[in-house]
């Protein structure tokens, strides 16, 4: 049995050698493979026979040893050698290698996690990171703000060209040098409007007449005696027209006849008739008086007969006397009027003038065809004085609508101490309807607004502000343009965002700054004080496009009162969340100074913020520099832009960074802003992944971000893995459960990005191992070949 065995035990010898070329083999195959890690084949004897346990020292004998002949080898285990391979730098940003303990984890063919040491990586059509064998690269993703979410382990995604964003400007850095001896910031700049008339109320129309007033025809008109009560005396009559029936001290009388007949003498016992007495109705009169002079004294009133459509008659036994008859007359001129409606609250604008009409010899005017109204209560009458055609006074106030004409008798004495005509009519409120505001020029009434788009251009401290506009329709009204306009102007209002530091108002008025009507219908917008908050807004500075095209507003804003005070203004450029740029005019006045300190205010504006103005607007502070020019402090450094308008962080709070900012005298002085950290929207341009495995994504516009995290696995037993080829691991039974963390944490290895690891293959040692087990193989053939001599010689013998 000892050859046979022999040639069972030489059997095992060159499976063992062929064992060994097979792993060196594979071992110098993979001299170039990235992430290969070399193996090695180790043996242990196999069976043994054993023929003797040997015996133990004793007093007559030494002991002797167990007889065992071993009966061959066996492969013990094939071990991977997993010390480092050489790393080599890559052109490739996305290849990685790992210096120390761990493995890259990727995603199997069937979503299970597999290990690997190979960091040739590149992206897929789907950006994501993965192996050269289509594996997906595992880690933690980020979520749309760009922070790692270190929950479940994802493919890695980088998506270059596709992923953008923006940051928004959180800190603006200021310089410059201010005006420490300049003129106090006291006084605001003051523009309004001329007076604006509101014409939803109506107005006369312009079908009132006018002529000189005529005395009645008494040529067919006679008077006699007769017998009555009359007292004595001389007695002369004249008679004159009237609208109206008689009223003690109403002087509406017409002009008076000539002497009817007479003069009549009565003994006392008589009465004077006069007959065939011209009809006021002829005349378009209402009413004919009659007027008695006794023994040559003025004309009284005695009585009045109605127009009846016939010649008329009247009877005098001695009436008494209903007031002396007016003798003022009109100056031989020509006299224009105006008529208006009025009520107890306010009065009309005035009709079209009534033009041009001359006294006559009379010396009296009449009106007639008076316009009425329903919506008024009378009407006024106004003229124009002999001495001044341009300055025109009440003359006369109905206080019905039924009167519909009227006799002037006053003169111009009387006439210059009456109230003078407002030409304007009711001004404007805030509740005035825009499509109602009327501008008067003289005896031009125009509308200024129509329906359409309002657009306005305003300058603030000689700078174009940036234009914006309003939709005007049939229900804007005065309150929504004095808004829109304030806001458009940035004026700030008091107190501002800090009652201990309110926004002071203008010295000049004692008002505070805003827009605002006055009490005689103008608009009126105060600026905040000093030159660079001065308004200003010229005549081309608002636009009206309405369905007949585009046109200048004929509504001009004049100053009324001149800005004072020291300024310095700058123009700043942030960006909101969404990288969209917006711009903000800053603007410093000095506020008030001392022997230790000097204080300016500034003042912050942004065409793009939709605040409203009946929100406190917190973009206003003081800064305060010492004796030397130091900043030493500052109430407020915060600008706020509402971005109510688009779907960005809204508002978008940035501080301001004063530092750089002297107080110091200068000849010429500025601010302006020196640098800001907010950008504009980037597209993600590349990537750079750090030794901690953070993948930081660059952006065209210079920002970074984090993309994702590069997880690593390592295992108590990485001998244990079980090798599934193309570069992969599996967890093994002896290899332990995979211990995950970030690069450079719990005693895993760190990542070198653009460099990948080579294999770990010694190719001498390889090459002396594969001489060994050529020699092995050789050594185990001859123990066959010498038993099978054996064996045959055995077999050779004769019986």
């Amino acid at each position: 049995m000892g050859v046979a065995s022999a040639l069972n035990t030489a059997l095992t010898g060159l499976t063992a050698a062929e064992t060994t070329i097979e792993v060196v083999g594979n071992n110098l195959a993979n001299s170039n493979t990235v992430g290969f890690k070399a193996s090695e084949a180790n043996f242990a004897t196999q069976f043994l026979q054993t023929r003797g346990l040997g015996s133990a020292p004793s007093a007559n004998s030494g002991g002797t040893v167990p007889r065992q002949i071993g009966l061959g080898t066996m492969v013990a285990d094939i071990t991977p050698d997993f010390n480092q391979g050489t790393i080599e730098i890559s052109a490739n940003p996305s290849d990685l290698a790992i210096q120390g303990d761990g493995f890259f984890i990727v995603q199997g063919n069937s979503g299970e996690e597999l290990y690997t040491r190979n960091g040739i990586f590149k992206l897929n059509a789907q950006n994501q990171l993965v192996s050269i064998t289509g594996n997906r690269v595992l880690g933690y993703g980020v979520n749309d703000q760009f922070q790692i979410q270190t929950g479940s382990l994802v493919p890695i995604e980088i998506p270059l060209g596709n992923e953008q964003v923006a940051v928004a400007t959180s800190n603006v850095y200021l310089e410059g040098s201010l005006f420490p001896t300049g003129d106090l910031a006291t006084t605001a700049e003051i523009i309004q409007t001329g007076i604006l008339g509101d014409a939803s109320y109506t107005y006369p129309p312009d079908d009132t007449n006018a002529a000189a007033a005529v005395p009645p025809n008494v040529s067919g008109s006679s008077g006699s005696l007769l017998a009555g009560g009359l007292p004595a005396g001389t007695y002369n009559y004249r008679v004159g027209f009237a609208n109206s029936a008689h009223v003690a001290g109403v002087d509406d009388e017409g002009v008076l006849s000539e002497v009817i007949g007479g003069p009549f003498v009565s003994t006392g016992v008589e009465r004077v008739d006069l007959t065939l007495l011209p009809d006021p109705a002829a005349e378009d009169y209402s009413y004919l008086r009659v007027y008695r002079s006794t023994d040559g004294d003025p004309y009284e009133y005695i009585g009045e007969l109605p127009a009846t459509g016939a010649p008329l008659t009247f009877s005098d036994s001695g009436l008494a006397d209903g007031g002396a008859y007016n003798e003022d007359t009109l100056e031989d001129f020509s006299y224009s009027y105006y008529v208006t409606f009025y009520n107890a609250t306010r009065e009309s604008r005035p009709s079209e003038v009534i033009a041009q009409i001359d006294a006559g010899d009379g010396g009296r005017i009449r009106l007639t065809d008076l316009p009425t109204s329903g919506e008024w209560t009378g009407r006024r009458i106004y003229r124009n004085l002999s001495t001044d055609d341009s300055s025109f006074h009440r003359v006369a106030t109905i206080g019905d609508m039924t009167t519909t004409a009227f006799i002037d008798t006053m003169s111009d004495t009387t006439l210059a101490g009456e109230p003078e005509l407002n030409r304007d009519g009711p001004t404007i409120t805030v509740d005035t309807l825009l499509t109602d505001v009327r501008t008067r020029s003289g005896d031009s009434y125009e509308q200024v607004f129509e329906a359409g788009t309002l657009a306005l251009t305003a300058s603030k401290g000689g700078q174009d502000l940036t234009t914006k506009t309003m939709g005007i329709t049939s229900g804007t009204r005065v309150s929504d343009l004095i808004d829109f306009m304030q806001g458009t102007m940035g004026i700030h209002t008091v107190p501002g965002p800090d009652d201990l530091h309110p926004i002071p108002p203008d010295a000049g008025s004692g008002s505070n700054p805003g827009g605002s009507l006055t009490t005689d219908g103008r608009i009126q917008f105060i600026s905040n004080n000093g030159l660079g908050n001065a308004l200003s807004i010229d005549s081309s500075g608002m636009q009206l496009t309405t369905a007949s095209g585009a046109d200048s507003v004929d509504l001009p804003f004049n100053s009324s009162q001149t800005a004072i005070g020291e300024s310095v203004s700058a123009d700043l450029v942030v960006y909101d969340s969404l990288g969209i740029q917006l711009s903000a005019e800053m603007t410093v006045v000095l506020e008030s100074s001392d022997s230790s300190s000097t204080t300016y205010r500034w003042f912050a504006n942004s065409p793009e913020d939709t605040r409203t103005i009946d929100e406190i607007d917190p973009n206003t502070g003081l800064i305060t520099f010492d004796s030397v020019g130091n900043l030493i402090s500052s109430s407020n450094n915060t600008i706020q832009i509402e971005r109510g308008d688009v779907a960005s962080v809204s508002p978008l709070s940035f501080s301001l960074d004063f530092s750089q900012i002297s107080g110091l005298d200068s000849n010429s002085p500025f601010m302006r802003l020196a640098w800001q950290d907010g950008s504009e929207a980037g597209t993600l341009t590349s990537f750079i992944i750090g030794e901690d495995g953070t993948i930081r994504g660059v952006f065209s516009n210079g920002v970074t971000r984090d993309l994702g995290q590069i997880r690593l696995a390592r295992f108590a037993n990485p001998n244990g893995l079980e090798q599934k080829g193309q570069n992969m691991f599996a967890s093994g039974v002896n290899s332990g459960l995979p211990l995950e963390g970030n690069p450079g944490e719990q005693g895993i290895g760190t990542i070198i990005a653009g460099a990948v690891e080579l294999s770990n293959t010694d190719i001498g040692s390889n090459l002396v191992d594969l001489i060994l087990a050529s020699t092995m193989y050789r050594g185990n053939t001859r123990v066959i070949t010498t038993a099978q001599q054996m064996l045959d010689e055995l077999l050779s013998l004769r019986r």
